[in-house]
């Protein structure tokens, strides 16, 4: 019974992909694109590899640190891929041409070209699908800070963490309003698409310093909770997905919880409760933290234990097809 969900997951992850390499001209498939075969060879790979990961991800004790390793796995090869495409082939890219690949771009840039809309609609339907996701898994600029954020020797620095959770709503709002602005501005005044790069690499310079400077320094996601355009937008789009998480009539508010939360999203209510704030990317981290099983996924018309089935169902597969599918 236990291995039900892994082969499940497998075996639709296998049905999503295998279109992918059958009807297309030219391959889409990396696996394709290297030899004849190559495609199915891949999404064998990717759909065991789907499979085995459900299995880790059931564990609630373990799903944390397999959350992490699979989300650095993408972040790598995504990355690793086109510097081969920059460096040796073009094959390795999936259109041949390059743009900036980082998070602030899916939105600046159908902003700034008022077209290309093709990556909106994606991140979109995903948050559609499986809520928050995206920032806790399927990012490929997002492992990134959680490998910056994660404790080192030493405890983090409290002081800066306290003035980033009182900063984040309005900072993060600030940083979204400036890149859309400045995306809309270069449209209207014309301005050249070398200016528009040269201002996408800068900000995203500064997203690196934010890692290596605040996320590490307070042991927080500060690029993806506050700095990142995109996971702003999350935190207020996902509700128009049906998943939800939060706490139960078990929970004790005895804050445990806290401090293996990355993204800054719970805190202590006015009222002494713990509160969950739009942060949340459902990662459920902190769920082996609760002893009082004090924390739950919710989906209409299912259990508790159900929902949270289904959402890391959902997110695997998602996870795996971008793995096997996600170029620039």
């Amino acid at each position: 019974m236990k291995f039900i969900l892994p082969l499940t997951v497998s075996a639709i992850t296998a049905a999503i992909l295998l279109p992918v390499a059958i009807f297309p001209d030219t391959p889409l498939l990396l696996g394709g694109r290297l030899f004849s075969g190559g495609s199915f060879i891949q999404i064998g790979v990717v759909s065991i590899y789907a499979g085995l990961l459900t299995h880790k991800m059931e564990n609630i004790n373990s799903r944390a640190a397999w959350r992490r390793y699979s989300w650095l796995l993408f972040g790598v090869l995504f990355y690793f891929q086109l510097l081969l495409g920059i460096t040796a082939d073009s094959l390795f890219l999936m259109t041949g041409k390059l743009h900036l690949p980082i998070p602030a771009v899916i939105v600046a840039g159908p902003l700034y070209r008022f077209s290309s809309w093709f990556m909106i609609i994606l991140f979109l339907s995903t948050v559609l699908i499986s809520g928050p996701a995206w920032c806790s898994q399927l990012c490929y600029f997002g492992a990134f800070d959680a490998i910056s954020s994660r404790p080192k020797d030493g405890s983090p620095s409290r002081k800066v963490k306290s003035w980033l959770k009182q900063t984040k709503p309005k900072l993060r709002l600030v940083i979204l309003f400036a890149v859309v602005s400045v995306a809309l501005l270069l449209r209207i005044i014309n301005g050249s698409a070398g200016t528009a790069v040269l201002l996408a690499i800068l900000f995203m310079i500064a997203g690196l310093a934010v890692m290596a400077s605040l996320s590490f320094r307070s042991g927080a996601m500060v690029h993806c909770s506050v700095w990142c355009p995109v996971g702003t937008i999350v935190n207020y789009v996902k509700y128009i997905s049906p998943f939800r998480f939060g706490t139960n009539s078990a929970c004790t508010s005895c804050m445990k919880c806290l401090p293996s939360c990355s993204y800054m999203a719970m805190s202590r209510g006015a009222d002494g409760k713990l509160q969950i704030g739009n942060g949340c990317t459902y990662c459920g981290d902190c769920i082996p933290k609760c002893s009082h099983n004090g924390l739950e996924y919710r989906f209409p018309g299912l259990t508790p234990k159900s929902a949270e089935s289904l959402w890391i169902t959902i997110t695997v597969i998602l996870h795996a097809v971008f793995l096997a599918i996600a170029r620039v």
